[in-house]
This record gives C-alpha cells, sequence and structure tokens, in this order.
C-alpha cells in the first residue's frame, strides 16, 4: 500500500526538487511537484495526496506556516520538512512542533528520506484504519437503534439501505424476505439520497446460517448503478435453517480486510427484520382473531344502504375491543356499536361476550334500553372489573322509526343535505351500576344518513374530543353516493396514518 501512495515535493530549488522526486519515484510513489507554499496549499485542496515532502525556506510562506495551514486543513495529512539551511536544534524543535511529522537536514541521504516516508505512512494509514473504523462503528451502532425502532418492514428495510450508504459512502441494497414470503429490496444510491423500495427476488439455495460474505459482479445484483471498474460484495446473514437470509450489498472498495463492520450491519438488520417479521405474523394472527368476532356479511335490506370499516391499530400487535353489529330481526334492524375498556386479547374476549349478549337479548324481543340494562347486570355480576361503551339502535325500515339508547359511547351522527347534527344520549358506562334514561326515540329522515364510531376516528393526542367531533362534522357533511367510499373517505381524512387504536364506523342511509 506504501509503494501506492501519492507524494507532494514542494521546493523553490529545481535541483534538489528533481533529486527529491527522482528518489521518491524509484522508490515506487507517484510524486507531484509544487514551486511555492501557496501552489503547495492549493494543490493539497484538489489533489489525492497521501504525504508532503515539504522545504522549509519558501519564496512567498515559511514551510512552517504552510505545514500549519495543512495540518489545520488535513489534519491526518502527515508532512516531512526537508532543509539545507535550518538544520540547527531550534529550526528541527519549531518545525516538530508546529506540526511535522519528521525533520530531515542535508545532506539527505536517499535510503533515509525512503525509509522515513515509509515510517510516517505506515503511522498515519493506521491512524486512518482505525478513524475509518471508529466512524463506521458509530455509523452501525445508529443504523441497528434506527432498524429497530423502524415502525414497519418497508421503513426497516429503507432506514437500513441509507445507513449502509451512510457507513460505506456508498451505494447500497439490504434486501429481504417478509413473513408473507414477499421478497423486497431497501435501495439507497449514496449518502444523503433517498432510499426506496423494490421488489426483487434471490436465490438463497446454499447460504449457510451464521454470517457470510462474497464477492460478485455487479451484474448479479443490478438493483443499483454501481461504480464503474469494481466488483461488489454481498453479506449474508441467516439467523436459522427455515430463515431466508438477509443480504447487504457494497461495492467492494468500500470493504476493508475480514470485512467486520459490514458482517456485523447484516446480523445486526437481520436481527431486527426477525423481530419485525415476528411482530407482523403475530400481529396478522390476532386481527384474523378479532375479525373473526365480527359480523361476516352486512344483512341486504330494502330501503336502506349499510356500509362499513373497521381498522385495527396500526401499531398494536394485540386485539382490541372495538366490535359492531348488525342485524335483522323480527322486521327491524339491529345496529349496534361499542367499545371495551383496554387493548388486549382479554379486551377481544369481553367484546365477544357482550356482543354475543346483546344480540340473545335482542332475538329475546328487548328494546334497546332494556338490552343495554341486561348486558350491563350481567357485567356487574360475571364482569365485575370491565368497562365498556355501547350504542344500540333499533329501526324499522319502512317508516324510519328509530329506538336508540347508549351506555356513554360517543353520539352518532346525522348528515342530511349539508347539514350534521350529533344525536345526543347521555347515560353511564356499561358496568356502572347507575340509572339509565329512557330510550331516545325519532325518525330517520328519506336521504338522511346516520353515521356510527368508535373514539379511534376522531380522538387525537394533540386534539380535544371536541375538536376531533368538530373535524367529523365537517367531513360527513357531504355524503357519497357510495356508501363504502364515505366510510373510506372519513378514515382517510380523520384517521392518522400510523392507527393508534382501532376504528369502527358504521353508516347507514335511508333512502
Amino acid at each position: 500500500m506504501d509503494g501506492a501512495a501519492t507524494v507532494l515535493v514542494v521546493d523553490d530549488s529545481r535541483t534538489k526538487r528533481y533529486l527529491l522526486v527522482n528518489w521518491l519515484a524509484r522508490a515506487g510513489f507517484t510524486v507531484l511537484e509544487a514551486e511555492t507554499g501557496g501552489e503547495a496549499l492549493s494543490r493539497v485542496e484538489v489533489d489525492p495526496i497521501d504525504l508532503v515532502v515539504l522545504d522549509v525556506r519558501l519564496p512567498d510562506l515559511s514551510g512552517f506556516e504552510v505545514c500549519e495551514q495543512i495540518k489545520s486543513m488535513h489534519p491526518a495529512l502527515p508532512v516531512i520538512h526537508v532543509s539545507a539551511h535550518a538544520v540547527d536544534v531550534a529550526d528541527r524543535t519549531q518545525g516538530l512542533t508546529r506540526g511535522a511529522d519528521a525533520y530531515l537536514a542535508e545532506p539527505i541521504e536517499p535510503e533515509e528520506l525512503v525509509a522515513t516516508a515509509h515510517a510516517v505512512l505506515r503511522y498515519y494509514q493506521a491512524r486512518q484504519r482505525a478513524e475509518l473504523l471508529a466512524e463506521r462503528l458509530t455509523g452501525l451502532a445508529d443504523t441497528t437503534v434506527a432498524v429497530h425502532a423502524a415502525p414497519n418492514f418497508t421503513r426497516l428495510l429503507e432506514t437500513a439501505a441509507t445507513g449502509a450508504a451512510e457507513i460505506f459512502k456508498s451505494p447500497a441494497a439490504v434486501i429481504a424476505e417478509t413473513f408473507d414470503g414477499h421478497c423486497l429490496a431497501g435501495i439507497c444510491a449514496g449518502p444523503g439520497a433517498e432510499a426506496t423500495i423494490v421488489p426483487w427476488s434471490v436465490d438463497d439455495s446454499g447460504v449457510p446460517t451464521g454470517a457470510t460474505v462474497r464477492v460478485q459482479a455487479p451484474t448479479d445484483w443490478a438493483l443499483l448503478d454501481w461504480p464503474a471498474g469494481d466488483t461488489i460484495t454481498v453479506a449474508a446473514a441467516r439467523l436459522r435453517e427455515d430463515r431466508v437470509p438477509l443480504y447487504v450489498v457494497v461495492p467492494t472498495a468500500t470493504q476493508t480486510a475480514r470485512r467486520p463492520v459490514l458482517r456485523q450491519l447484516a446480523q445486526a438488520v437481520a436481527s431486527a427484520v426477525e423481530a419485525q417479521r415476528s411482530f407482523d405474523e403475530e400481529h396478522r394472527i390476532a386481527v384474523t382473531l378479532q375479525r373473526s368476532l365480527l359480523p361476516r356479511r352486512l344483512p341486504e335490506v330494502a330501503g336502506l344502504d349499510l356500509a362499513v370499516r373497521y381498522e385495527p391499530a396500526s401499531m398494536q400487535t394485540e386485539v382490541g375491543g372495538d366490535f359492531y353489529e348488525l342485524v335483522m330481526l323480527d322486521g327491524h334492524l339491529l345496529l349496534a356499536i361499542g367499545d371495551v375498556a383496554g387493548h388486549s386479547l382479554h379486551a377481544a374476549t369481553v367484546m365477544a361476550e357482550l356482543r354475543h349478549a346483546l344480540r340473545a337479548y335482542a332475538v329475546e324481543g328487548h328494546q334497546p334500553g332494556e338490552i343495554l340494562h341486561r348486558v350491563n347486570e350481567l357485567m356487574l355480576t360475571l364482569l365485575p372489573n370491565e368497562l365498556a361503551t355501547t350504542c344500540v339502535l333499533l329501526l324499522e325500515p319502512a317508516t324510519g322509526h328509530v329506538r336508540l339508547a347508549s351506555a356513554g359511547h360517543l353520539p352518532p351522527l346525522i348528515s342530511l343535505d349539508g347539514k350534521t347534527e350529533f344525536v345526543q344520549h347521555s347515560a353511564p358506562l356499561l358496568g356502572v351500576r347507575a340509572p339509565r334514561p329512557a330510550d331516545l326515540e325519532f325518525v330517520l329522515p328519506p336521504g338522511a344518513t346516520i353515521v356510527f364510531y368508535t373514539d379511534g376516528l376522531i380522538e387525537r393526542r394533540d386534539s380535544s374530543i371536541d375538536e376531533g367531533l368538530k373535524a367529523l362534522a365537517a367531513c360527513a357533511a357531504q355524503v357519497d353516493a357510495d356508501l363504502d367510499r364515505f366510510c373510506e373517505r372519513l378514515l382517510v381524512e380523520l384517521a392518522p396514518d400510523e392507527i393508534q387504536d382501532d376504528v369502527a364506523v358504521v353508516a347507514l342511509r335511508r333512502r
């Protein structure tokens, strides 16, 4: 590596400069020349220089000043002073004190100059390797934290690709498979560039468990415009025999001996991917379980349009307690919506018990208020530590006559001809022994739409519930001809990108 180093010789004496250049070139160095201090400083800024051999006496600046300026701009660039005049102890002391790494007084032997150059370069190359490793390990630590904090699989791959590009100052790609078998690649064109996700298939046969590294042709991984004339290095991390490996791909020129940072990066990202896979799989199972506890299909009722949207919390693996019910009983439509306190498998089981109890009491022919009274007595007896909110409606399709009872639930919203009104029916939660008001009775006008919802649609940590209700009223003032599209629009406009709580929306329109 020393023989390939580039040396800048700075001396205003053509004869002396010729000798220094000749000696160094014969030793295998690439040599550049400068006559003045100003020219030397300019070349240091432009050319890739590994070592400066600098005369102490120059026509424009002293060698001491030039050395200080070089060191201020490039602390890791070594400088060797040479001089035929400033040869006493004070001169040598000043040169070394002001930044030089060696001081040679003439007459200088060729072997002494070459040996000194090699010795100084060995130290600085070791220092540069250590600094590069420290910088990369810092980047590795930052990337490891970031990928483990990623909220979803695609964001994880984007973060990993961005981190790899920053660590190695090059294009980078990270390839992994989701738990449901889709192979994706996060690619980043270089440090500071934005990462993107593309589909990519990989033949993982023959990749052992653990971390392995191999060099391949860029055409094997045509994900990016790799640097011309270079190969690519691929690190594969396989945590278990039954798992598809994770791959980190970077240009080979970025790698040092044994590639320690690349191996550790692949293992760290593979660990984060494994955790995300497990999270996604658990979430899918939880959501499937929760959906199995909800109605499988909507009833078809003459004169009514019905639509439902249910979205589980984006950031939760647990199932929640939101539920809804839509069923025809003895010529009347039973509509119910509710939310059990908590967000866990236990909340979902309580939700299932309440929903089935509510249906059973409705089948017996009870009115909404009596249904809630009986469900409340059941909770107080069998589920004494639980709380829930519920709203129940019985509607006669032909006349639009409605009987409604609420138990602490958010008020339904009626929208008609661009105007909205909340149906207020204050009553205690389920799970609380307290007097309950009589049922609310009214007629739903033809063309009107009534919207039921759970708190995940309108509640925000950064705003009050009144602001959420106001936003809902504004959004629901105009009801789409397609009621499914209307419910979807409510979620898009009101719910955050990362839903923190389950959201259930039920819309009923009387034609």
